[in-house]
């Protein structure tokens, strides 16, 4: 991900529509606007669905202490157990893109040891996963030794599930794993395995906690002779879903994107995606290639392709173009796509999924233009590396539709002149920061969308091997990204006024639909995301609840409008059947203004329903675990004397049947 630089031309329009903002504003509540009319027989290319995509990365909270409902960290001994207890460190985040954010993060071993000095080592000779496995030797006396690990939120009355993965001596058991909620002896639940083998094996965990804490841990203790080791561990929500956090999935699912772009980003440069398939508790835990933080391995090919069903969404995977090769590219594609009788195939199946995902888009790297981006090289050589890609994968799969990496300017137009055959769609990716006006801030959005737009059109013009092609654009990173990290890595707060500008981003999308087939907002969790969570709670952020309510409300068909009504923002579609036309209008002023409209060659009820995403200020936000201050409301409405209202700091679609419909 990477912040475009906003033209000259971009700023200018940005401080005029911030000027002619604060001269609205100072007319007082109740302001008019000019009118506007909507032609209804006049219609454009219909808006693809899959410009209300998403973006998940490995990153920060977004999978992992997001979407995922693992409740441990490091649960598979990333960092060494040590006597030295220092689990979490602040790191301060220097990103020219959002400023300087610091947030806490896991550089230690969050497993605190039970027992004397030294009683636990890690074992470097045949770990059972990853560089070591620690081995915790037993008093012999009875005490108990081991380790535990704290900071877990638990509820009362709700159940958790997991697993251990133990080996040890004849001696060794009984060994104890405890669920504690509380410091009285009888705060806690605790399985007890009387005898351990010298071979790893698994065994399941079930708990309920009968007390509600912040502070909550996991103890593992030996209380006989001997040593045992322990491979692996995981703790979860009993209500997980395959997995994942039941309250994020349900949340995803009311978003009700309809493809989902993963697994990065600058992440996916450095990814081995063979690391992520096969038994979870075998999979490395490795450094995050491009973040900070541990990658546990634990979401991979098939739980990315599960939650896909799950939500039923399509996946849009990207490729490792950077450290990656054609052949991994390739192997990645028949892991996903071919049949049981391929070699990937067959290591599909043997992982537990005989029928193929048949994944149809595919992203064929990350931002390589970038000198961030691992394995970056020059525009020259890396159009034949793209192009050796989409060969071996075509090779695979020839009915892919595959994104090439684009970036506005030099990049794209030698990717367009060079890999025009090599490619179904171009992506462009920017990024906003915040600004002081709200009318201003909200313009950031739209005013980058139609700069890429335009810039794609001109290429069409310019640019012969385009000719006969309708290569469009994947806009699949798009957002604000400004403020400090309250969620973790990237873990920024949304507000109103962000919520305003990804409404009237939504507005660009539409009005240029001919060439716009699809837009991933990053992130979906946490990490610039659309939804916040806590350890026990979900929430959409401001900017979630206007792309749930577009998605969900708004028409498929644009209409042409005439006339302007600057600062607002007036957008129109019919719905796919045309049997209701919805009008949807973005006001970043903090004053009401009427809407006159004048509808041409449409029959309207004067009656219909209207959705409106606002709030008490342009700074008001939403908190996972409290009732949010920016909110969808719904209300029959009627259109009295040809105008709309829009209340201040509103996005707004209001919905009217044709005559004779129903409402």
């Amino acid at each position: 991900m990477r912040a475009d630089r906003i033209v000259t031309l971009a700023a200018v329009v940005v401080l005029l529509t911030a000027a002619f903002s604060r001269a609205q504003e100072k007319a007082g509540a109740g302001a008019a606007a000019n009118a506007i009319t909507i032609d209804a027989q006049k219609t454009k290319t219909p808006i693809s669905k899959y410009i209300y995509g998403q973006f998940i990365e490995h990153l920060g909270r977004c999978i992992y202490g997001g979407m995922w409902a693992e409740m441990l960290e490091d649960r598979k001994f990333f960092y060494p157990v040590t006597d030295d207890f220092k689990p979490w460190s602040t790191v301060a985040d220097k990103n020219t893109r959002s400023g300087f954010g610091s947030f806490k993060e896991l550089t230690g071993s969050p497993w605190k040891v039970i027992g004397a000095k030294g009683t636990v080592e890690m074992l470097k000779e045949n770990p059972y996963v990853g560089e070591h496995t620690p081995q915790i030797r037993l008093a012999g006396n009875g005490s108990p030794c081991g380790i535990e690990q704290g900071e877990l939120a638990l509820i009362k009355g709700k159940e958790y599930t997991g697993r251990i993965v133990l080996a040890g001596g004849p001696e060794a058991g009984p060994i104890k794993v405890s669920l504690v909620w509380g410091e009285g002896r009888a705060d806690r639940q605790t399985i007890t395995i009387e005898k351990v083998t010298p071979e790893f094996a698994k065994t399941p965990l079930k708990f309920t906690s009968q007390g509600s804490t912040d502070d909550g841990r996991l103890e593992i203790v030996g209380l006989g002779k001997g040593a045992f080791r322990i491979g692996a561990v995981s703790l979860m929500p009993a209500d997980n879903v395959e997995g994942w956090r039941a309250d994020t999935l349900q949340l995803l699912k009311e978003l009700d994107a309809p493809v989902y772009r993963w697994p990065g980003g600058n992440f996916v440069s450095g990814y081995n995606w063979r690391d992520g398939i096969g038994d979870p508790d075998r999979r490395p835990p490795r450094k995050n290639p491009a973040w900070k933080g541990i990658e546990h391995n634990d979401v991979g090919v098939d739980e990315f392709l599960n939650v896909c069903r799950l939500l039923n969404t399509e996946p849009y995977v990207t490729v490792n173009t950077g450290l990656g090769s054609a052949e991994d590219t390739a192997k990645e594609v028949e892991y996903c796509n071919a049949g049981a009788e391929t070699p990937m195939g067959k290591l599909r199946a043997a992982n537990g999924h005989p029928k193929p995902y048949g994944v149809k888009y595919w992203a064929i790297g990350n931002e390589m233009y970038g000198n961030w981006q691992l394995g970056h090289m020059p525009l020259e050589e890396y159009v034949k590396k793209h192009n050796r890609c989409v060969e071996a994968m075509r090779a695979v799969d020839p009915s892919l539709q595959v994104v090439a990496v684009g970036n506005v300017g030099r990049w794209s137009e030698e990717m367009l002149k060079n890999c025009a055959d090599y490619m179904d769609l171009i992506s462009e990716h920017f990024y906003c920061r915040d600004r002081k006006d709200v009318a201003a801030h909200v313009a950031q959005i739209p005013d980058n969308v139609r700069r890429k737009a335009d810039a794609h059109r001109k290429y069409r013009e310019t640019i012969p091997s385009l000719a006969g092609k309708n290569i469009r654009i994947a806009l699949d990173e798009w957002n604000y990204w400004y403020g400090p990290y309250i969620y973790g890595e990237l873990g920024t707060q949304y507000f109103l006024k962000d919520a305003l500008g990804i409404a009237a981003g939504l507005h660009e999308y539409f009005r240029n639909s001919d060439i716009i087939f699809m837009a991933n907002y990053a992130q979906t969790v946490n990490v610039i995301g659309a939804i916040k969570t806590g350890k026990t709670a979900a929430q959409f952020d401001s900017t979630g609840q206007v792309l749930k309510m577009y998605r969900n409300h708004y028409g498929t068909i644009p209409v042409e409008i005439e006339g302007t009504s600057k600062p607002l923002d007036v957008a129109a579609a019919w719905t796919a059947d045309r049997k209701a036309l919805t009008v949807a209008v973005v006001n970043p002023l903090k004053t009401e203004c009427e809407l006159p409209l004048v509808f041409r060659n449409a029959n309207l009820s004067s009656k219909g329903r209207m959705w409106r995403v606002t709030g008490p200020d342009e700074m008001a936000c939403n908190v996972p675990g409290k009732e949010p201050a920016v909110k969808i409301s719904e209300e029959a409405v009627e259109l009295a004397g040809g105008k709309l209202k829009a209340a201040p700091l509103s996005a707004t679609v209001w919905r009217f049947p044709v005559e004779g419909e129903a409402k």
